[in-house]
């Protein structure tokens, strides 16, 4: 899943709440000024004035777009739209009271001294907060990773066009070359070599302007399937049907193709326009979702979690003796997993296994009732006795709600294989990672047990990618209660 790129007034509704914080202090701050140390919303004209002020605020940024590049403006810059902003909302201000002949009842020296006021504290918080955000942009390790292919006349100029822009919220960590010869360098310090067209191997840069080249046409997919990449930058001039053909294979990975958008065909249905850095580009790939969606999701997610820690608070109570007793040992389990696109994270639940679980499983793989990358085992006689109760009612789930307060996975999702499946997939089978792995699922729902075909897994979680929508999350949270309380198709 893609989160579209946020827009207008809704990318920057911190600083817009900021700006609201910083025009009601300089109403109040104004009104003190003219009338002494008095609160002015007591006053009802300023309590119904300091509304109508947020309401044109709110205004002015929507029709003028104020916060356009925010995050990149300089000091100068960002005086100037501050001193527009104010301008404008006083004007505002002053036509609303002539409108509503309410004039004569608002104390001009009051108006004039928010401005000055309003002016001050807006620039003093805004620069303030441009410091905090930028500092977290630099800091921030959950950026797209973005892998850039292109032919070799282009590749150079679209790299330090991409490296140029300001505080980005994607990483380039890798380049890929579409030349008939290879490179003699990877990234994952593997010799990349062979020949399409006979000719003498022609060995070119190991990095373009600090970006690492990392494959060629040829090994580009199997690089793609081994590290994580979120979304690629194709630029080339090459046939439509090979670039159709190769996003084609991209987009059943589970990653986003950005395309220059004058090199695109139409045979694409679920495509978008925007921009990419300093590119206007079509952007293809399984699901497009607005960003508020997943700000909506996040805050359930959230939300979610809190409950079920308090819950696995409860549970740590009451099982934790008996899971030491029946098997002493540590009593929560944690395990690397793989999630969103190969980002890997340490999943933790309540162990209902013996300690040395993972080291019999190679024992048992024959009895294994998955067909496919997965292990499941009827009558598992590595799991201990309350641990098949747990099992049963997925009590022993309940950890992974701090992997979700966390942001390593959400309440609704797909379920995160471990390395050594993860190690095994097949290109298409990276389609289940595109989005982030779920505590509950599409699979879960569908009768778990009853499923055995890995495929038949895959297929689901592709579905809930493709057709993801909040109202999807709701229902596979309310059919998940019906599964417990029925204990159908848990283990």
């Amino acid at each position: 899943m893609y989160r579209r790129g946020k827009s207008g007034w809704f990318k920057h509704l911190d600083f817009m709440m900021l700006d609201m914080l910083c025009l009601e202090l300089a109403l109040m701050a104004a009104y003190m000024v003219r009338n002494g140390f008095v609160k002015p919303f007591d006053d009802e004209r300023y309590a119904r004035l300091g509304v109508v002020i947020l309401l044109l605020h709110v205004c002015i940024v929507f029709f003028f777009d104020s916060y356009k590049s925010i995050v990149k403006r300089g000091y100068l810059i960002e005086i100037k739209a501050v001193l527009k902003h104010n301008t404008l909302l006083l004007c505002a201000v002053f036509v609303y009271l002539f409108a509503t002949k309410q004039s004569v009842v608002y104390s001009r020296l009051i108006l004039t001294l928010m401005w000055e006021i309003g002016f001050c504290f807006m620039i003093v918080a805004r620069l303030a907060w441009k410091r905090v955000v930028r500092k977290w942009i630099r800091k921030d390790k959950r950026k797209r990773s973005v892998l850039i292919v292109a032919d070799s006349d282009r590749i150079e100029q679209i790299v330090q066009t991409l490296e140029k822009e300001y505080y980005p919220d994607f990483e380039l960590v890798g380049a890929v070359v579409l030349e008939d010869s290879l490179v003699q360098h990877g990234g994952n310090g593997e010799i990349l070599k062979g020949n399409d067209s006979g000719k003498e191997d022609v060995i070119l840069k190991e990095d373009i302007c600090g970006v690492p080249v990392v494959a060629t046409a040829g090994t580009l997919l199997q690089y793609v399937k081994q590290h994580v990449i979120d979304e690629v930058f194709l630029g080339t001039s090459r046939e439509e049907t090979r670039m159709e053909m190769l996003i084609n294979h991209l987009i059943n990975m589970g990653v986003i193709v950005h395309v220059n958008i004058f090199q695109i065909g139409s045979n694409f249905d679920n495509k978008i326009v925007e921009r990419f850095g300093q590119y206007t580009v079509v952007s293809i790939g399984t699901k497009f979702e607005s960003d508020w969606k997943f700000l909506v999701k996040r805050c359930m997610d959230i939300v979610g979690s809190i409950v079920g820690i308090l819950f696995t608070g409860i549970i740590f109570v009451i099982f934790a003796p008996i899971i030491y007793v029946q098997s002493p040992g540590p009593i929560f389990f944690s395990q690397i997993r793989v999630g969103r696109n190969g980002r890997k994270f340490k999943l933790y639940k309540f162990r209902s296994m013996y300690p040395d679980a993972e080291e019999r499983k190679k024992e048992l793989m024959e009895q294994n009732k998955m067909q496919g990358l997965m292990f499941k085992l009827d009558n598992d006689p590595r799991i201990i006795p309350v641990g098949r109760f747990m099992r049963r009612t997925s009590l022993d789930e309940f950890p992974q709600f701090w992997n979700v307060l966390r942001g390593d996975m959400s309440l609704v999702g797909t379920r995160p294989p471990t390395v050594d499946e993860y190690e095994q997939y097949e290109s298409h089978h990276k389609m289940r990672l595109a989005a982030k792995p779920g505590i509950t699922g599409m699979w879960q729902v569908s009768g778990r047990s009853n499923i055995v075909d890995f495929e038949e897994v895959v297929a689901l979680d592709a579905k809930y990618i493709s057709e993801w929508d909040l109202s999807l999350d709701l229902k596979i949270l309310w059919k998940t209660l019906k599964v417990l309380m029925a204990q159908d198709g848990a283990v």
